[in-house]
């Protein structure tokens, strides 16, 4: 009967109550309609490798597995592996359970808190006072058992926004492991682009080696012959040894890529990694699915993240609200207590009681205020830095699209100048076998030659590594949108 009452009086006070503080409330978005000023539907096209002419699919969510869109087998199990075995993966994730944890366990203060004891004592009673004890003795054992039931209402729902919070700390989590996923994926597909990008100006510096290699072997010859100076024989040397210089930071640069991508698949430097890229071996996509700005916050984990950091900010204002305010704390007990073991669960060995006590913060020397005035300040910062995500995530968008289309006119000036500067080589070059030398011409066809050959690779990884920046500031594919959801 006593648990019956206890029962209903929880009840009743549990439903008296309301939760103060702010309903969390999404931020409006005063989005634009477009990401630029002048939307494009096009790239321009090049006749050349990754020279294909880009179009822009609006409307359209990016695929989850977007690498796939590179077309090479190689560099999805690369992903799938660094997916796999990425330590920052499983750290993201244990990010989360720990969050999640932490709302479950907020969650049980909902719940009274029941406690089960038993306490065994031998005592002796001072023989200047009454004994303790019926029988008269000073000697005696105590025995105690009891059952306690101690429960605080959330009367004004301090718990209630504190789960709050902690629910959308977790959402928070959910997020910044996809954006783990989308960061972990865009670097192993960057770090593939910048291997081949590479491959490509080491294979264009050695074959600018050999040709001058060539040269120089018509030079030694035309020395020996009287035809030249030995100074012509130099300059030559020189020139070669210009472009044999440039080789060993491109070596440099490229085993630090492979190393970068080691690490990211989970694997020591040390080990091997079949996989190599190269330009021909990636495909540079063409049909390019462009969400609308409407939906980017939607798609963009980091702007999602930091929504719910806004909305566990609201929720605190709450917290700290209901810590001003009156604290009742009901307490219920029932047990036994005998001398004797034997006798312990007799009926007239029975104890109980039943209280509650209230507390009221009267003065603090203004902390409870402040606290809830520093809670305020905390959700306008939070505030400040949503619309900040906001605002980075259409600036990225929107540098990606130009880059995009530049890159693509870029690519087509490196043709051109890669072409003519080949042409212009190889009529030096046919000069020199017959004879008409004239070294400045030469020196300075072999120099734009070289030159022009590694802007056409970059031009061609700038394509691959723009895309990249595109489907990464797009958000990537969705991951975990029911994660944590209400």
């Amino acid at each position: 009967m006593m648990y019956l009452k206890f029962s209903r009086l929880l009840v009743l006070v549990y439903l008296a109550g309301c939760a103060v503080g702010p309903n969390y409330v999404r931020p409006p978005d005063y989005l634009p309609d477009e990401y630029i000023e002048d939307p494009i539907d096009e790239t321009v096209s090049v006749d050349t490798k990754e020279g294909d002419a880009q179009y822009f699919i609006y409307g359209e969510d990016l695929p989850l597995n977007w690498w796939e869109l590179f077309q090479s087998e190689s560099l999805n199990e690369l992903v799938e592996a660094s997916l796999i075995h990425n330590p920052t993966v499983a750290a993201a994730q244990a990010a989360l359970r720990v969050a999640i944890q932490n709302l479950v366990a907020e969650e049980g203060f909902f719940f009274p808190t029941t406690t089960v004891g038993f306490n065994p004592t031998y005592n002796k009673t001072s023989e200047a006072l009454t004994p303790v004890v019926s029988n008269n003795s000073f000697y005696y054992s105590l025995y105690t058992a009891q059952v306690a039931v101690s429960y605080t209402p959330d009367l004004f729902g301090g718990v209630r926004r504190q789960v709050e919070s902690l629910r959308a700390l977790a959402r928070a989590d959910s997020y910044n492991l996809e954006a783990t996923y989308l960061t972990l994926t865009t670097n192993v597909v960057n770090a593939a682009i910048q291997e081949a990008g590479l491959r490509g100006q080491i294979a264009a510096t050695k074959k600018m080696i050999a040709a001058l290699s060539k040269v120089l072997k018509i030079f030694e010859e035309l020395f020996e012959l009287g035809q030249i100076s030995e100074v012509d024989v130099t300059v030559q040397e020189a020139s070669l040894a210009v472009i044999e210089a440039t080789l060993p930071p491109l070596e440099k640069q490229l085993a630090i890529v492979r190393d970068l991508l080691k690490t990211l698949t989970g694997i020591f430097p040390s080990e091997t990694l079949c996989a190599e890229f190269t330009l021909d071996s990636l495909q540079l996509p063409t049909e390019l699915p462009l969400s609308l700005p409407s939906t980017l916050v939607e798609n963009r984990p980091d702007v999602r993240a930091a929504e719910e950091q806004l909305h566990a900010a609201s929720a605190l204002i709450g917290v700290a609200v209901a810590n001003r305010l009156p604290l009742i704390t009901l307490d219920a007990t029932y047990g036994w207590i005998s001398t004797s073991l034997g006798t312990l669960f007799s009926p007239g060995n029975v104890f109980w009681s039943l209280g509650a006590n209230i507390v009221q913060t009267v003065f603090d020397g203004g902390t409870l205020k402040h606290r809830e005035y520093a809670a305020r300040a905390a959700y306008d910062q939070a505030a400040a830095q949503y619309r900040s995500t906001v605002l980075n995530a259409f600036q990225n968008v929107a540098d990606s699209l130009q880059a995009i289309e530049w890159d693509a006119l870029a690519l087509r000036a490196a043709d051109r100048a890669a072409k003519a500067a080949a042409k212009s080589f190889k009529i030096a070059s046919s000069q020199l076998d017959l004879g008409d030398i004239n070294l400045v011409i030469l020196l300075a066809a072999e120099q734009a030659y070289h030159q022009s050959l590694l802007l056409l690779v970059q031009a061609q990884t700038n394509r691959l590594a723009d895309t990249v920046a595109l489907f990464q500031a797009l958000g990537g594919g969705s991951w975990l949108s029911t994660c944590c959801e209400e």
